[in-house]
């Protein structure tokens, strides 16, 4: 039957037309820069064709879906090594799209300062990274030190320099340097609302997200009473919430009023209310607080969540779309702006699925998608396909459904596949980001040790 079904797949996969020499390029499709501007590798671990940098082993682990951050001045790329226990930090030619690496401290902070890194502390197994809406910070969670850290960003040189004492980081155990927090065991994600007052830290192993307010300065302070955390199983300190267990995804919408977070065990996707004066987090117990894969008391189910991952807003708080990687799919919701709430597509609309199934759409090397990006303009979404080492290609309509770019232009992959162009450095590619300016698409893949960097048609 598998036999069948794969040459009914491959024919039409062959059908798909390559776009005609000559051409113009479709808005949206990838181009790897050509000779080594197109890949940066870990220099322990060099490749043929890639440029070799410093601090790059294990970029976007298994778990670390958002493991790439890209300045709002696009000035900027920051990228979470969880085997360097490093953040490796990159110039970027805003015309070219090119990232180059600056010497000695400039280029990377690690912890103990290692590789001729600036010293951080906190910083074992950095897997997420975030840059604040001004510019002036960047925090990045790691999952062996069980801790949120806070940089100060030369917003003239990209160099970061953790802050001093407690303040530069927030550990969920006792931590020379660092404050204790609560609700941070394996934090997977973090992100920062567009106001720049607080700080959320969605913890897989917690099953938890965790809440902090942000000074002037960019240091995080953990509100004391339950409004410092929200878990799934009730905890002493904390608020109580609904589909949270291990949370892999997190994106807040531009209004600042909701906060997305995409939970890998609870196959998930929660919807939390957010305060915009004071940050507090709450989600309703009605169906309109969470979206299951299958039912779940207080929750609305939905179709293709198993292994929810990451999560996306779109320009313009329309729609929210989120990867699961044991469903092999990408799901597409329409956003109520009054109330945050998401209603899934219907159709064919409602998701994107690697494997065959009722009701989907049919998607190519979607394999363990993991990490998710939607374009500054809103024409386009990539995916991050870990198994299938690629970065799909996506139409964004009018109504917010997405359709694969027909031919070589739906997929750039270093696994051979006729259908798809080919790619360099993108085995276990789990993290991508678009730049703001739209040019650029930059990915992280674990396996690689390394960094892509695409043109993208306009």
């Amino acid at each position: 039957m598998l036999a069948i079904l794969g040459g009914v797949l491959t024919l039409s996969q062959l059908a798909l037309a390559a776009p005609a020499v000559g051409a113009p390029t479709a808005p949206g499709t990838l181009t790897q820069l050509h000779g080594t501007s197109g890949c940066l590798v870990d220099r322990s671990k060099p490749l043929p064709g890639c440029e070799s940098v410093r601090a790059l082993r294990g970029p976007a682990p298994f778990l670390g879906s958002s493991a790439v951050a890209i300045s709002r001045d696009g000035k900027n790329v920051y990228v979470a090594s969880s085997s360097s226990d490093a953040i490796a930090i990159f110039r970027r030619d805003a015309r070219t799209g090119k990232l180059t690496q600056g010497s000695g401290a400039a280029g990377c902070v690690a912890a103990k300062g290692a590789g001729g890194c600036a010293k951080s502390r906190g910083l074992n197994g950095p897997n997420s990274v975030t840059v604040s809406p001004n510019g002036k910070n960047v925090y990045a969670t790691s999952v062996i030190s069980d801790a949120v850290t806070t940089f100060r960003r030369n917003r003239s040189t990209g160099a970061l320099t953790q802050a001093r004492g407690a303040s530069g980081c927030v550990a969920n155990r006792t931590t020379p340097g660092c404050a204790t927090g609560r609700a941070l065991d394996g934090p997977d994600v973090v992100t920062v609302s567009p106001d720049g007052d607080n700080v959320y830290v969605g913890a897989f192993v917690g099953n938890a997200v965790a809440v902090f307010d942000r000074d002037s300065s960019g240091a995080l302070s953990q509100p004391s009473d339950t409004t410092g955390c929200i878990v799934d199983t009730p905890a002493d300190g904390c608020a109580t919430g609904l589909a949270l267990v291990a949370p892999e995804g997190m994106a807040i919408s531009a209004d600042g009023n909701n906060v997305y977070v995409a939970t890998a065990v609870s196959n998930a996707v929660g919807v939390l209310t957010r305060n915009p004066t004071t940050g507090a987090l709450t989600q309703a117990t009605d169906g309109t607080g969470c979206i299951v894969d299958s039912p779940i008391a207080g929750c609305t189910t939905g179709t293709q969540l198993a292994g929810a991952n990451a999560v996306a807003v779109s320009p313009g708080d329309d729609n929210v779309y989120v990867t699961s990687l044991a469903s092999n799919s990408l799901t597409t919701f329409d956003r109520t702006a009054s109330t945050g709430q998401l209603t899934q597509q219907t159709g064919t609309s409602a998701c994107v699925i690697y494997v065959f199934a009722v009701g989907c759409s049919l998607g190519r090397a979607l394999s363990a998608p993991e990490g998710l990006a939607v374009s500054s303009d809103g024409a386009s979404v990539y995916a991050a396909a870990f198994k299938s080492g690629a970065v799909d290609v996506f139409n964004r309509s009018a109504t917010g459904g997405l359709i694969q770019k027909a031919g070589r232009a739906g997929c750039v992959t270093t696994n051979a596949a006729r259908d798809c162009t080919p790619g360099r450095a993108l085995r276990e590619v789990s993290s991508v980001a678009v730049s703001p300016d739209g040019r650029h698409l930059y990915s992280a893949a674990f396996a690689s040790n390394a960094v892509g960097v695409f043109k993208r048609a306009r």
